[in-house]
C-alpha cells in the first residue's frame, strides 16, 4: 500500500449514511473521500420537507439537515466529490481496494471502502408509466411534483408509511382530490398515519380504493396528458378507469447496487450481505452502510447509526487485516 494517491478510506454515496460515516472517519483523522454520483450530496432525504423523527429536531427539513452534516464533515476534511458515478469495485493481490467511475474515468485507491449508494425508486413497470413519466405526469416525489398538481385530481398507489404521508401531504397543500389504492384490504402504514389519513379525509377529498392496483396509464393523443388510468379490484377482477391529472407511485426502493454484482455477495434483489454487527461484507476491507444492505431498518436514524459503526470498524481492519475473517465477540459491551 505504497500507492501515491492512496486514501485511507472511499465512501461510495453522500447520503446520510454516507455522511455520518464520514464524519466519524475524518474525525479519526483518516484521509476520507466521498464519492457522490449527483451533483449534490443527500440522496432520498434531499426531497424529503418534513423530518419529525430524528433525535433532537422536533422539526427539520431534509436539505438543511443534510447542509449541517456536510459541513461536520467537511469541518473534519472529509473531500466530497460530486458527479462521480461509481460503477467498478476490486480487490488488488495486495489489497488495496479500486473504486472506478464514470465508465472508468477516474479510478480512486483505497485501503477501506463504505458502500453507502442508498437506493432509488421502484416502478410498477406498468404500460405508459414511462411514457407519462417523462411528460412529468408520474412521479415518485410528492415534495418534489406536488405544486403543479394544485387544484387538481391525483392517483396515488401504496400501502407504506410513505404513500399514507404523501397522500396526506398532497391533500393538505395542493389537490383537489386524491384517490389512494393499495393492492391489499389493509395499509402497511404505521397506525398513526392511517388514522391521520381518515381524519384527514373528513376535511379533505381523499378517496380510499382497496385493494386495487394500477393496471395501465393511458396518454391523450399526443402523448402530454393521462387520459386516464385502469384500475383492477384484486379481488372481483372488475376494471374500472379513472380521469386523473397525474399519478404517484409510493411503492418503495430500489437498493442502488447494480454496479456491485460479481464484487460483494449481496441477494436476488440487490441487497448488499454484511455481518450485522461490524457491517463487513464478503469482499475484505469493504464495509456496507445504510438502505442498501440486506435487514436494514429504512429509517434516516439507522442510516446514520450504520455510517458511524462502519467508520468505528475502520482501525479493526487497519490494525489487522486478518479481523476480517474472525467472528464478532459475543459480548462486545466493552468494545473490541
Amino acid at each position: 500500500m505504497t500507492d501515491k494517491d492512496l486514501l485511507d478510506v472511499v465512501i461510495v454515496g453522500g447520503g446520510p449514511a454516507g455522511l455520518a460515516a464520514a464524519l466519524y472517519a475524518a474525525r479519526d483523522r483518516y484521509r476520507t473521500v466521498i464519492l457522490e454520483k449527483n451533483g449534490l450530496p443527500g440522496g432520498q432525504i434531499m426531497l424529503t420537507e418534513r423530518i419529525e423523527n430524528y433525535p433532537g429536531y422536533k422539526l427539520i427539513t431534509g436539505p438543511d439537515l443534510v447542509q449541517q452534516m456536510r459541513e461536520q464533515a467537511e469541518g473534519f476534511g472529509a473531500q466530497i466529490v460530486a458527479n462521480q458515478p461509481v460503477d467498478t469495485l476490486r480487490r488488488r493481490d495486495d489489497g488495496v481496494l479500486e473504486v472506478g467511475t464514470d465508465g472508468g474515468a477516474s479510478v480512486y485507491r483505497a485501503k477501506a471502502v463504505i458502500l453507502a449508494p442508498g437506493s432509488d425508486y421502484r416502478r410498477l413497470d406498468v404500460p405508459g408509466e414511462d411514457v407519462m413519466r417523462q411528460a412529468t405526469r408520474v412521479s415518485y416525489c410528492a415534495t418534489c411534483d406536488g405544486a403543479f398538481y394544485r387544484d387538481k385530481h391525483v392517483l396515488t398507489v401504496g400501502g407504506g408509511n410513505t404513500a399514507v404521508e404523501d397522500t396526506i401531504y398532497l391533500a393538505k397543500r395542493f389537490v383537489r382530490k386524491a384517490t389512494l389504492i393499495h393492492r391489499r384490504k389493509e395499509f402497511r402504514a404505521q397506525k398513526v398515519l392511517v388514522e391521520e389519513l381518515v381524519e384527514t379525509a373528513k376535511t379533505k377529498d381523499i378517496d380510499v380504493k382497496l385493494p386495487y392496483v394500477l393496471t395501465e396509464i393511458v396518454p391523450n393523443r399526443d402523448k402530454t396528458e393521462i387520459e386516464h388510468v385502469v384500475l383492477r379490484n384484486v379481488e372481483t377482477g372488475t376494471v374500472e378507469r379513472l380521469k386523473v391529472d397525474g399519478v404517484f407511485v409510493f411503492v418503495g426502493m430500489v437498493p442502488n447496487t447494480a454496479f456491485l454484482r460479481g464484487a460483494v455477495e449481496m441477494n436476488e434483489a440487490g441487497y448488499i450481505a454484511a455481518d450485522p454487527v461490524t457491517l463487513r461484507t464478503s469482499l475484505p476491507g469493504v464495509f456496507v452502510a445504510g438502505d442498501c444492505r440486506q435487514q436494514a431498518a429504512m429509517q434516516l436514524v439507522t442510516a446514520c447509526a450504520d455510517g458511524v459503526v462502519a467508520a468505528m470498524m475502520l482501525k479493526h481492519y487497519f490494525r489487522d487485516p486478518a479481523w476480517w475473517t474472525r467472528p464478532a465477540p459475543k459480548d462486545a459491551a466493552g468494545g473490541w
